[in-house]
């Protein structure tokens, strides 16, 4: 695993068009209602914004439960006016979460808004694909970063091309705190030095997470594995995994359409062949096919791992990566 870095992403600047104003209302701000507001599109980016931001700040999670699926999200009036109120909006991009784009353009507003499909490396279809990186460091940081660690995600992906879900990514989510720190410090420099303090712990913290990664991995051993939907692919290639899950067949599950039956047969064929060491699950995807894989799973004596794609309650984003990493040692560890 390379070594964690401190670069800085720059500013990434906003561009949508439409807005949808039906579904459910975002959740009250958590911390402070005085001073800055910033608004995340998932309790994913909100957590982090939080440990950064401390009590200086509101910090809105527009989705923040299991039931709510940022895909088909559809936003709310009280979105709309959480958005026009933000100084710092945080999205994931990639087509994941396009409902922030919409907000942003029916709103009007001038908020900071950081990426993080972008600083992946991620080239983003879905409302920031003219964005660009101000300055050639922060550019070639993150090129070098989707070539060395998302090259093998290309081939399972929501937007076509990549792997959306950048957020199982240690790597990106080390550059999007510190993005998060960055533009902190522009919109109240008074507190900059705050915003840094609490990026150096929350850093310090994940450094410790990182040497727990490099460690699992080594014990582990490696091996192929399948998954019903690509959502922990970042985490379990840096545990290293090969997913050999038919794309056809994650690819439907992850677009909610039909599942081709060759796709189907293929993925049971894999999981009855004995090559695949483990099933991930993604339990906020779950139909009569990935069902099926699981049962198929069960009979084979295959461990299953379940993953979510938002924080569980009572986590915080550092005690949830360690919690997926331990669940996959516990599953695959000699009883």
């Amino acid at each position: 695993m390379p070594a964690l870095r401190r670069s800085v992403p720059a500013l990434l600047v906003a561009s949508a068009a439409g807005l949808a104003l039906t579904g459910c209302a975002a959740p009250a701000p958590t911390g402070s209602t005085e001073g800055l507001s910033i608004v995340a599109s998932t309790n994913v980016y909100g957590d982090i914004a939080a440990a950064i931001v401390g009590d200086l700040a509101s910090v809105t999670s527009i989705i923040d439960s299991p039931a709510q699926d940022p895909h088909s999200y559809e936003a709310s009036a009280q979105d709309q006016l959480a958005i026009a109120g933000a100084d710092l909006v945080i999205e994931n991009g990639g087509g994941y979460d396009p409902f922030i784009d919409l907000l942003l353009e029916g709103s009007g507003a001038d908020a900071a808004v950081i990426t993080a499909a972008t600083i992946a490396g991620i080239d983003d279809d879905h409302g920031h694909g003219d964005a660009a990186h101000a300055g050639e460091e922060a550019d070639a940081s993150a090129d070098a970063h989707a070539e060395d660690e998302h090259a093998d995600g290309a081939d399972h992906a929501h937007v076509e091309g990549v792997n959306e879900h950048v957020w199982y990514d240690i790597h990106v989510m080390e550059e999007v705190a510190a993005a998060i720190a960055t533009e902190l410090a522009d919109l109240d420099a008074d507190n900059a030095a705050v915003y840094e303090q609490n990026l150096t712990a929350w850093m310090t913290e994940l450094e410790a997470l990182a040497t727990e990664l490099d460690e699992a991995a080594a014990a582990l051993g490696g091996g192929s594995i399948a998954a019903t939907e690509p959502v922990p692919y970042y985490l379990l290639a840096e545990l290293g995994f090969d997913d050999e899950t038919p794309e056809q067949f994650s690819e439907a599950i992850e677009e909610g359409a039909d599942v081709p039956p060759l796709a189907l047969q293929q993925t049971l064929d894999l999981i009855g062949s004995g090559e695949v060491v483990l099933l991930a699950y993604n339990d906020q995807t779950a139909s009569p096919e990935t069902e099926r894989v699981r049962e198929a799973a069960g009979a084979a004596g295959i461990p299953v791992v379940s993953f979510v794609e938002t924080l569980p309650d009572g986590e915080d984003y550092l005690s949830w990566m360690r919690a997926n990493i331990e669940r996959v040692v516990g599953a695959l560890s000699p009883a």
